[in-house]
C-alpha cells in the first residue's frame, strides 16, 4: 500500500493486517489496521507506531514521504502493543528529540520496554506543543480503554487523532468513510464498541461532555484502527453517545446451548411468545454456532437478554460459561433478562444462569423455567409465559 494524504502534509502511514482473525478473543474475520499518522511542519511528528510484525510496512510508508531519521517528535497516544510493538526499533532509527506521552503513558512505556533513557516528555490535558504552522493539543482519555490513553487534536485542521476511540477492526484498501459502504462501516464500529468499550460507557459519556465543553471543532476523526472519518464524524460521535447511554430497541437476544434439542425447543417457544407479543426483533443465537464477540454485538442495542442451558454436571454448558464470563466483564446495563433450561437429573442450570444475570447487574423479570427431559406441549406453556413476561417488561 501507499502512504495516504489525509490533509496537506498530514499522512496515514500505518499498516493493514489482512490476516488477523482473533484479537484477545474478539473475532476479527475482516482483519484490522494499525493506523499511524505523520505531520510534516517545521517539526515533523509521528503519532504512534504499529504492531511489531508490521514494522516494515510503517517504515515503507514513512520513506515514501520523508527520511525517518528526519522525524523530530514521536507521540505515543496509547501503549498497547498493537500500537507500540515496534516502538523500540522506531526510536532507535529516528532518534526523536522528544517522545510525548501521558503521565500514565510514561509509566506504561517504562514498564513495557524498561527504557528510562528515552526522551520521554509527559503532557496532560490542555497541554499543547507547536510544530510551526500547526500545533498539537493533548486530551487525556484515561480508561478509554487503558489508563495511558490520550487524544491528539490539531486545531488548525480540526483533526482529532483519537487513539482507540471511534475505531473498528476492518482491513480495507480504502482509508476514508466516504469510500466504503456506510452500513458495513457502522456494523464494524458497533462490534468494536460492544466488545472493547461497552464496559467504559460512563467514561465515554464524560469524554463526550468534555469535548463539548471544550468547543472542539472536529471535521476529521483519525482513529488507530480502521477507517478515517472525514465525511461524517458526527455520525460516529452520535453513535457513541447512543451506545454509551445504553440506548436499546425493542429487541431480544436469546442465547442458548442444547444437548438433544430440548433446550432448543424451549428457546423457540420463547421466541414465538415474544413475537406474538409484538416483539419484531428477536435473535436466536446458539452458543456453539455464534462467536462470543458477535453475540455481544447483538446485545449492544437489545433491551432484553434471555439465557438457556441444559444442566451438565450440575452446572451449565461450557460454551454458555464462556459467553457469560465474557459478558460479565463487559457489564451491559439497562436490560431485562430471564433464564431457562432442560435437565435430566438435578436441574441446576437455571439457578446458575440467574446467578450470572444477578452478578452482571441485569433485572430478571421471571424466576426461570426448568423442564425435565423432553418438553411436552403442556410443559412448554411455562416457556410461553416467560416470553410473554419478558415482552411486557420490555414494552413497559
Amino acid at each position: 500500500m501507499a502512504a495516504i494524504e489525509v490533509k496537506e502534509n498530514i499522512y496515514w502511514v500505518g499498516a493493514v493486517d489482512w490476516n488477523i482473525r482473533d484479537f484477545h478473543g474478539y473475532s476479527t474475520e475482516s482483519g484490522t489496521s494499525y493506523n499511524a499518522y505523520l505531520i510534516k511542519d517545521e517539526k515533523t511528528v509521528l503519532f504512534d507506531t504499529v504492531k511489531k510484525e508490521l514494522k516494515g510496512d510503517l517504515l515503507h510508508h514513512l520513506r515514501q514521504i520523508i527520511d525517518p531519521s528526519k522525524i523530530d517528535y514521536l507521540v505515543v497516544n496509547h501503549v498497547e502493543m498493537d500500537h507500540s510493538g515496534s516502538l523500540p526499533e522506531i526510536i532507535e532509527l529516528i532518534k526523536p528529540e522528544k517522545i510525548f506521552c501521558s503521565p500514565m503513558g510514561k509509566k506504561a512505556i517504562i514498564e513495557h520496554f524498561h527504557r528510562e533513557d528515552w526522551p520521554l516528555e509527559v503532557v496532560k490535558s490542555g497541554d499543547s506543543i507547536s510544530l510551526g504552522k500547526r500545533s498539537v493539543q493533548f486530551i487525556e482519555t484515561k480508561m478509554l480503554h487503558w489508563p495511558d490513553s490520550m487524544f491528539s487534536y490539531i486545531p488548525e485542521d480540526k483533526l482529532l487523532i483519537s487513539s482507540d476511540a471511534f475505531g473498528h477492526h476492518w482491513a480495507t484498501s480504502e482509508r476514508f468513510d466516504d469510500e466504503v459502504d456506510t452500513d458495513q462501516l457502522m456494523k464494524h464500529a458497533a462490534k468494536y464498541y460492544a466488545n472493547i468499550l461497552m464496559i467504559f460507557s460512563p467514561v465515554v459519556q464524560k469524554l463526550l461532555a468534555q469535548v463539548k465543553e471544550m468547543n472542539l471543532e472536529i471535521e476529521i476523526i483519525a482513529p488507530d484502527h480502521g477507517i478515517i472519518w472525514r465525511k461524517s464524524p458526527r455520525m460516529i460521535i452520535e453513535a457513541y453517545d447512543r451506545w454509551s447511554r445504553y440506548e436499546a430497541k425493542e429487541k431480544v437476544v436469546i442465547i442458548y446451548d442444547s444437548m438433544w434439542h430440548s433446550t432448543e425447543k424451549m428457546a423457540k417457544t420463547i421466541m414465538n411468545a415474544l413475537q406474538r407479543e409484538g416483539i419484531k426483533h428477536v435473535k436466536l443465537l446458539h452458543a456453539r454456532r455464534a462467536h462470543r464477540s458477535d453475540i455481544i454485538t447483538e446485545i449492544l442495542d437489545a433491551g432484553a437478554i434471555i439465557l438457556g442451558s441444559p444442566t451438565l454436571n450440575n452446572n451449565i454448558m461450557p460454551a454458555m460459561a464462556d459467553i457469560l464470563t465474557y459478558l460479565k466483564g463487559l457489564r451491559p446495563k439497562h436490560k431485562v433478562a430471564a433464564a431457562f433450561g432442560s435437565f435430566g437429573w438435578s436441574g441446576e442450570s437455571v439457578k446458575h444462569l440467574n446467578n450470572y444475570l444477578e452478578e452482571i447487574g441485569l433485572e430478571t423479570v421471571h424466576p426461570g423455567v426448568k423442564i425435565k427431559n423432553v418438553p411436552t406441549h403442556d410443559s412448554l406453556k411455562d416457556c410461553t409465559e416467560l416470553g410473554t413476561a419478558v415482552a411486557r417488561a420490555l414494552k413497559a
